[in-house]
């Protein structure tokens, strides 16, 4: 169950996982509204987490990592806190809650969002009108995310492993609980069972290995190829969904 904002556009990793961290990284370093809508998007995230398992980031794996994202983000330290306060009951807010969309994109591309809101039909009808407007297709539940499974994701960049004896490396994860991984040109990607997703992001940290990324991800069974063409509608897709507030996140069946 995985989040800055430039008219520079960095894309990290694959669009097969879309992983919020991702589409931090393609929109870092906003104009003031879009990092506005940046902040929204952490802040519910950081309340979820605290709301769901304690405000301590220390004990609390979850909000280590919205917290981590958000500082990364720039966000301030004062909406940081108020975020824990409000999903621990300190301080009073509206209700947030998590909601999941599936359908197929332009070009057929099937996709999960994740979207985290205080108002359920504002973010269905927003939602709805995305998928219209992109020519894409908004299903049921269950109408793609059977093509998924769901994992823990550890994402770390090439230049924090770029010392490293790969070969040596690649044990040394396996070792600490991984499933399996692959190289990216941006890095190196972890696969994890759910509950092992803690202790393998803690064993690279003590292994002295940056994690860029550790969250729960839908990750498809087989992905697809599409043509550039089809690629620019889906960049425009994927833009509109990053400009929304309510969504958190999204994951595709696109190959890298």
């Amino acid at each position: 169950m995985l989040f800055d904002a430039c008219l520079l556009i960095i894309k990290t990793f694959t669009m097969s996982g879309h992983s919020k961290w991702s589409t931090i990284k393609r929109t870092k370093g906003a104009a003031d509204a879009k990092r506005s809508s940046l902040f929204t998007k952490l802040s519910k995230a950081i309340t979820i987490a605290a709301r769901d398992k304690g405000g301590d980031p220390d004990i609390n794996f979850g909000l280590r990592l919205a917290v981590e994202k958000a500082r990364s983000a720039n966000m301030p330290k004062d909406n940081i806190e108020r975020s824990i306060k409000r999903g621990t009951g300190e301080l009073e807010g509206g209700i947030i809650e998590e909601l999941y969309y599936e359908g197929f994109g332009p070009a057929k591309v099937a996709i999960i969002i994740k979207c985290l809101t205080d108002n359920k039909n504002r973010t269905s009808q927003s939602i709805k009108h995305i998928f219209s407007k992109a020519g894409g297709a908004l299903g049921g539940p269950k109408s793609v995310s059977w093509q998924f499974d769901n994992k823990g994701v550890i994402r770390i960049e090439s230049e924090k492993v770029a010392s490293k004896d790969m070969d040596e490396l690649e044990l040394q994860i396996i070792d600490l609980g991984a499933q399996d991984m692959k190289k990216t040109n941006e890095g190196l990607v972890i696969y994890t069972k759910i509950e092992d997703l803690h202790k393998v992001s803690k064993g690279l940290e003590n292994m002295e290995i940056k994690v860029e990324c550790a969250d729960i991800e839908y990750v498809p069974k087989e992905t697809i190829s599409i043509s550039d063409e089809e690629n620019v509608k889906l960049e425009k897709f994927f833009d509109a969904l990053d400009e929304d507030e309510d969504v958190d996140d999204y994951y595709t069946n696109l190959n890298e």
